[in-house]
């Protein structure tokens, strides 16, 4: 199984509208965050986790080939903002989205088009699927375990996908979700920035705490916003197996 890193940034992206700051201007390319989303594939499956406002700049280097589905945490526009943008994939047939019973809501109120009774011609055609956490689903290959965490008040998803888990947005957890994240090989949690708290969402040391209860043999950092600092300096001081991700990075695991 393969996860490629799409995009690892927050609502903003890397470098920021307008920001002089050192890490706005950085040269070196992991210090450019597009919005967050990733590719899980095996050699039958392919699913691709959120589809933000950046999806077609983080595909168009990817082969092209069917995405069997798509995978929701929430419907906040970072999040599923470049939906429109998967009709290409289309010519492949209707592509499957999974959301929880919120986020399948907002992508209604967003995406009227896609849905309406009398749809325009060549608008995306996509089959909506409500998902419910701790609700295991199979696709093609692949074993999807969705879990719940809360972004601030709001309920949202998270999933286990065999040896992988994928947290984003996450402010708490509550300890009954654990046991569904055992046998997490390689773990994937937000963290805004060190400094600064935020009502949404969790800093880097609860990232770590996190990371510590999982026991997850590697954990990549997500969401991170221009604050953090430097890929390069902040990956020196945290952990050896506990590092920022960055945009195109790919990761092998084992597929169960």
């Amino acid at each position: 199984m393969k996860l490629t890193f799409l995009g690892t940034g927050t609502s903003c992206g890397v470098p920021v509208i307008g920001c002089q700051c050192e890490v706005c201007q950085s040269q070196d390319p992991r210090d450019k965050r597009t919005r967050c989303s990733v590719l899980v594939e095996t050699d039958q499956t392919r699913l691709l986790i959120d589809c933000g406002p950046d999806f077609r700049q983080q595909i168009l280097p990817q082969p092209f080939r069917k995405i069997d589905g798509i995978l929701i945490t929430h419907s906040h526009y970072d999040h599923v903002g470049g939906m429109d943008d998967i009709r290409p994939y289309c010519q492949f047939g209707e592509i499957n989205v999974y959301a929880d019973p919120i986020a399948k809501q907002g992508m209604l109120q967003m995406l009227p088009y896609c849905f309406a009774e009398n749809r325009y011609p060549g608008v995306p055609a996509i089959g909506l699927h409500e998902i419910h956490a701790h609700e295991p689903l199979t696709i093609g290959d692949l074993d999807i375990m969705p879990i719940e965490v809360m972004h601030g008040k709001l309920p949202i998803l998270g999933y286990k996908i065999g040896p992988l888990t994928y947290i984003t947005d996450m402010k708490t957890i509550a300890d009954e979700e654990l046991k569904y994240l055992e046998g997490t090989d390689v773990l994937v949690v937000n963290a805004l920035r060190f400094t600064k708290p935020h009502h949404s969402h969790q800093l880097m040391d609860d990232a770590i705490a996190f990371a510590r209860k999982v026991k997850a043999r590697q954990t990549y950092i997500i969401h991170v916003c221009h604050d953090v600092g430097l890929h390069a300096q902040v990956n020196q001081q945290l952990p050896p197996d506990i590092q920022l991700a960055y945009d195109n990075q790919e990761i092998l695991l084992r597929a169960h």
